[in-house]
């Protein structure tokens, strides 16, 4: 029997276009793949003996006939291509409307009620990359101490403000104001507080950034696993896309680096139920950049640091890997991208090398686990667990 699941979610690491990606302005996608050109081929020999070359042609990271793990890749049937959307769906919860999105900015019948809200006026109100917009704002923002609200193509009401000017807290308390205005026609899926520090020309953002995501409207694996009395340990932004909700214990990390050292210590520590982690960095600090040579390295470290969990595990234990979307950067956006992403499942008691081929919904995921656990499930996704599991 399994006590134990452990699942890492490597934010933005796609692999492939999805069928739809032209309606997503995302044809040639593929952020695994794409980065390795770039890079002149990837070095990740503990993802390669599990399996990760078998998934797709991938330079440096060579297919193996013996794989350690199964492996395959999941389409994604929500529509959008976010992490909040992608999070939901891996744990058995479908979004089929959309999510509004602001190209021109937020209406200012919004801005006016939040500016009412706040007691003072905010700058921007587009969309930028955050980088760009405090390079561009942030000097003003200095001045007069008004925050920095601006958007993506993603669907998210962002606030930026210098950590001297307005404090984390009082950041994090005007993204509460936003996110509890921002329901019913303008409910963004998330309000992101985007806290940065710096003089003029050297602008920093800080690892304190926080996101207030919409709830999600319908129970999710999660809460199925913690009504059934098994622990749920999220890690990294989990408890954000969640917005706390279905976790037992959640563990916020500063970074991938202080993601896997306190995975490593919540896997050493915790014997029983479900740890899943989410890895920001892809996405945040290197996808979104459109920063090929540090999103490899980035791929690279998690490889050198993947055996420090895996030597943790117990013989009944199962490791899942896979991602949420993704986020190519070696395309001229900047943005998500609508692919594929990598399954890879590894355990000493389950079978190994078993192509699991093309899943139709990230959600197999959240119904193999509920399979694991023989708790019931969301009714989305099909459990791949009889495919891999040993016959008694």
């Amino acid at each position: 029997m399994t006590n134990r699941v452990i699942l890492i979610i490597l934010d933005a690491c796609g692999i492939g276009e999805l069928p739809d990606a032209q309606l997503y302005q995302d044809e040639g996608s593929n952020t695994i793949v794409n980065t390795a050109k770039a890079v002149g081929g990837l070095r990740l020999p503990n993802l390669q003996k599990l399996g990760l070359g078998n998934i797709a042609r991938i330079s440096g990271v060579n297919p193996t006939p013996s794989a350690l793990a199964n492996y395959g890749k999941m389409a994604e049937l929500s529509v959008g291509k976010d992490s909040t959307i992608g999070h939901w769906e891996i744990m058995g919860l479908i979004t089929r409307k959309p999510f509004p999105v602001y190209p021109h900015g937020f209406p200012q019948k919004i801005i006016r009620q939040f500016e009412k809200a706040i007691g003072r006026k905010i700058l921007g109100n587009k969309p930028a990359s955050g980088t760009e917009i405090i390079k561009e704002l942030g000097e003003e923002h200095l001045k007069t101490g008004k925050p920095i609200v601006y958007t993506s193509a993603d669907s998210v009401f962002q606030i930026a403000a210098h950590e001297e000017i307005i404090p984390v807290d009082q950041l994090y308390e005007l993204c509460m104001i936003a996110r509890k205005m921002l329901v019913g026609e303008y409910g963004v899926n998330r309000v992101i507080a985007r806290p940065f520090v710096g003089k003029p020309g050297s602008f920093q953002r800080t690892e304190r950034r926080k996101d207030f995501s919409l709830p999600p409207w319908s129970e999710t694996v999660l809460d199925l696993l913690k009504k059934n009395n098994i622990p749920v340990i999220g890690l990294g932004k989990i408890e954000d896309l969640f917005a706390g909700k279905g976790l037992t214990q959640s563990i916020h990390t500063k970074n991938n680096s202080d993601g896997m050292d306190k995975l490593v210590e919540v896997v050493r520590l915790n014997k029983m139920g479900l740890i899943l982690i989410n890895l920001v960095d892809f996405d945040m600090l290197w996808g979104h950049r459109n920063n090929p040579s540090a999103f490899a390295m980035g791929l690279e470290e998690f490889d050198r640091r993947l055996p420090e969990v895996m030597e943790l595990m117990e013989k009944e234990d199962i490791l899942i890997i896979t991602a949420d979307h993704g986020c190519d950067p070696t395309t001229p956006s900047t943005d998500h991208s609508r692919e594929y992403v990598p399954l890879l499942v590894y355990g000493r008691l389950i079978k190994s090398n078993i192509n699991l081929g093309i899943r139709e919904s990230f959600s197999d995921v959240g119904a193999t686990i509920a399979e694991i656990f023989n708790v019931k499930g969301t009714g989305c996704g099909k459990s791949f667990f009889h495919q891999i599991q040993m016959k008694a």
